[in-house]
């Protein structure tokens, strides 16, 4: 067997798609994705929806380790992360409080804040313990526009740009109800990019930096998914220096709130100040058609198919090793 194909022993795969999340759809869009990705390089793949079985299948039907293609809750938040490490599963992706800090766009801001990283001013506004005066003070606050949305959805769900204060109400109702925690946050006008990292550590690398150019600046769940409209730019084409600084600035996200394997962190860039703002860092990223990180990628080079492959021998638990570097250690192999 030559080393290549020893790389590629990695026993029974479990692609986790789909799962209970408002992000099912995109989900099952990834999921598939990879699937098909490793099944083609002679992977062990099957799909694995959660909300359609039980977890502890997994376990009962000998599967070696997962690659979570879940988005959102159930799936990217800690809580499917918990019950692989309790079953001995290595799987891809952050651990269980990475994951469960990262999903939380609020918690993200407090521990960047804390290590006085760069993230645009927010105000909380919790279900059922705000007033109307709290919602009309929000704007007073952080400026108009402003940005409403739920603390722990992604792909834009729930998002609302509110222009004037006449909109603060509806914005706010409608974040209500995907999430108990409303984060009303200060809108920075300028680029915005995204940065996809992979590896762990001090061995991780941030790939290459992306701009996105919606209609109207309106990067919605239907334009993030669903037409051909938004510009995808990589080269980046920032100003000399601007992408580098970035990068190391995802970096610095990525570890410290302990991320492994691979992200994806979104930034915007203050068009008169050029001082780059983190929005959230994405830790089982899309890899739909429209996804960014098989963008990224493709431009440093690495097809999808590989992207897959590496992310996979990333899998891990959080009390061990690297799952590769595990059978190493046991069978002596080169992986």
């Amino acid at each position: 067997m030559s080393e290549k194909e020893k790389s590629l022993n990695f026993g029974k795969v479990a692609v986790l798609m789909g799962g209970a999340s408002a992000e099912r759809e995109v989900s099952l869009m990834s999921g598939n994705g990879v699937l098909q990705a490793l099944r083609s390089r002679g992977v062990d793949a099957h799909a694995f929806d959660p909300a359609e079985r039980g977890i502890g299948e997994l376990k009962t039907e000998g599967f070696a380790r997962c690659f979570i293609a879940l988005h959102g809750r159930f799936g990217e938040d800690g809580t499917v992360q918990g019950a692989l490490e309790l079953m001995g599963i290595p799987y891809t992706g952050s651990g269980v409080m990475a994951s469960s800090m990262a999903i939380d766009k609020v918690m993200t801001k407090r521990v960047l804040l804390s290590e006085g990283l760069p993230t645009p001013k927010y105000v909380l506004l919790r279900k059922g313990a705000y007033s109307s005066a709290d919602v009309d003070a929000v704007p007073d606050a952080l400026g108009l526009p402003l940005i409403v949305k739920p603390a722990r959805e992604g792909s834009s769900i729930g998002l609302t740009k509110v222009m004037n204060r006449a909109d603060m109400a509806q914005a706010v109702e409608q974040a209500s109800m995907l999430d108990a925690d409303i984060l009303c946050e200060q809108f920075v006008d300028g680029d915005e990019v995204t940065c996809p990292v992979l590896g762990s550590g001090s061995t991780a690398q941030a790939l290459p930096v992306i701009r996105i150019v919606a209609p109207e600046g309106n990067y919605d769940y239907q334009n993030k998914y669903f037409t051909d409209t938004t510009q995808y730019l990589v080269p980046c084409g920032l100003p000399e220096g601007e992408e580098a600084a970035i990068q190391q600035l995802v970096l610095q996200v990525f570890r410290t709130l302990n991320c492994r394997g691979w992200a994806r962190a979104d930034v915007m860039i203050d068009k008169v100040t050029r001082k780059p703002f983190l929005l959230e860092i994405n830790t089982s990223p899309g890899m739909t058609g429209h996804s960014l990180v098989p963008m990224s990628a493709r431009a440093a080079g690495i097809s999808y198919e590989d992207l897959c492959i590496e992310v996979l021998r990333t899998a891990a638990l959080d009390h061990q090793k690297s799952a590769p570097e595990q059978n190493k250690e046991k069978t002596g192999a080169a992986i």
